[in-house]
């Protein structure tokens, strides 16, 4: 790819509206006006990246210049998710990590294995030949009792599970809100959508003090997530605060099961779209399983299942635009970057780059045959993230995703409902605007 520069005083208002309208549009657009794209929201500096190198050098090489903090995800996602993993920054943010790790160790990811298939059987033994279900609030529910059971090591009766469900709702139907408004109304503001997403917030608190008292009052160490944290020290000798407490486990929830939830989703459209590439699938399965229920051990054989999840995280990434700002003056590749830019990098947008993915619209998983995800530079395909803030649970996501489509699909197929409309929303994930309406169909 060659370098190309291109740079204008202020967006044309009509880019903004549709930066706001139709931000995926935009963010693919912008790739054809070249490597980097220069302009200005208001008085804010604004840099769009689209060459893999400069993705790279934000986000890997230079990520203790460019940060988070203050952006307006960021300050938007602050009252729900406090400063766990997702918005903490700097040493804080190693430091938590760095806690967190050992719960994401290959020998800790292996052994979660078991539950993630026993909860999606037990999630599935509700469907029924020839049912309609909403398969995205489907996978919510299975990837939200994987994630409590892993995590937490503990079960969400259906109460829970709700309020959980409704506070990350809350919170994303919030962005969606503020990322469309022209003007937006202080955070401070009583307003009806501010109020409800506040009592969200506290019915989700009141569910994750009560995890956390149990958890400490039984004084069992299981080597999970909350116990690492539970029972881990401070430099000074003090144990980790409550509120800290609160704001991982929010976090992980966030992180561990609504962008699980939404590649399945996403994976079970293509195949209904995509029957000859559903054959090969369950061609595989067959050939590998023979009709028993999968394992991590089938993992390494089971290349064409983990084929589609990368595919389909390519096209729909679930977590679709990385944002950062730059904490001083500094430089890409040269070109002058002032303190206060807002930088942005959209994986929708370079995952269809036809320099790496040819015919970047067609869902072909087969591309990834050959070690193609070896090949790539880190900034041509990143549905983890990448550098120092990729995705701590990257490899219990690529696990899970795995076993819960050898799971689902060796039972049943599925297909999209007659005439139900199939729509995007963007906000901090990919989410079906309408859910996704599917026809059961047992095998």
């Amino acid at each position: 790819m060659t370098d190309t520069f291109y740079s204008q005083k202020y967006l044309h208002f009509s880019h903004v509206l549709q930066a706001i309208k139709k931000p995926l549009k935009f963010f693919n657009e912008a790739r054809e006006y070249g490597d980097i794209l220069s302009s200005r929201f208001g008085w804010t500096p604004v840099l769009i990246l689209n060459n893999p190198n400069y993705i790279e050098e934000v986000f890997c090489r230079k990520s203790r210049v460019f940060m988070r903090k203050g952006h307006f995800l960021h300050n938007n996602s602050k009252l729900l998710l406090g400063n766990g993993l997702f918005l903490s920054e700097g040493k804080f943010y190693h430091h938590q990590r760095k806690l967190a790790q050992p719960a994401f160790h290959k020998q800790m990811v292996t052994s979660y294995g078991e539950v993630m298939v026993e909860e999606t059987k037990h999630a599935i033994a509700t469907w029924q030949d020839g049912q309609k279900r909403d398969v995205y609030q489907e996978f919510v529910g299975i990837t939200l009792s994987i994630i409590a059971k892993c995590m937490l090591g503990d079960e969400l009766d259906t109460v829970a599970a709700s309020k959980v469900t409704a506070a990350l709702d809350a919170t994303m139907n919030r962005l969606v809100k503020r990322m469309n408004a022209l003007f937006l109304v202080p955070n401070w503001l009583p307003t009806p959508s501010h109020l409800r997403f506040r009592e969200a917030v506290k019915q989700l608190d009141q569910i994750i003090y009560d995890i956390i008292h149990q958890r400490h009052t039984s004084k069992q160490d299981r080597g999970n997530f909350l116990d690492l944290l539970l029972y881990a020290q401070q430099k000074d000798g003090s144990k980790i605060t409550l509120q800290q407490l609160r704001d991982e486990v929010v976090n992980i929830f966030l992180a561990g099961h609504e962008t699980t939830a939404i590649a399945l989703t996403w994976i079970s459209f293509l195949l209904s779209q995509h029957p000859l590439i559903e054959a090969k699938l369950i061609e595989e399965l067959q050939t590998v399983l023979s009709g028993r229920t999968p394992t991590v051990a089938d993992l390494s054989q089971l290349r064409y299942t983990e084929a589609i999840a990368l595919e389909a995280l390519r096209l729909y990434p679930p977590v679709w635009l990385l944002e950062r700002i730059a904490l001083e003056n500094t430089e890409i590749a040269g070109y002058p970057v002032p303190k206060g830019t807002w930088l942005f990098a959209s994986p929708w947008s370079a995952h269809r780059n036809p320099d790496f993915f040819p015919e970047p619209e067609k869902f072909n998983p087969s591309r990834w045959e050959d070690s193609l995800a070896k090949r790539l530079p880190l900034g041509a395909y990143f549905p983890f993230g990448m550098g120092a803030r990729n995705c701590l649970g990257k490899d219990f996501a690529m696990m899970e995703l795995v076993l819960l489509i050898a799971t689902i699909f060796q039972n049943f197929q599925l297909k999209l409902a007659p005439e139900y409309p199939v729509e995007i929303l963007p906000s901090l994930t990919l989410r079906p605007k309408h859910g996704m309406r599917m026809l059961l169909t047992r095998r």
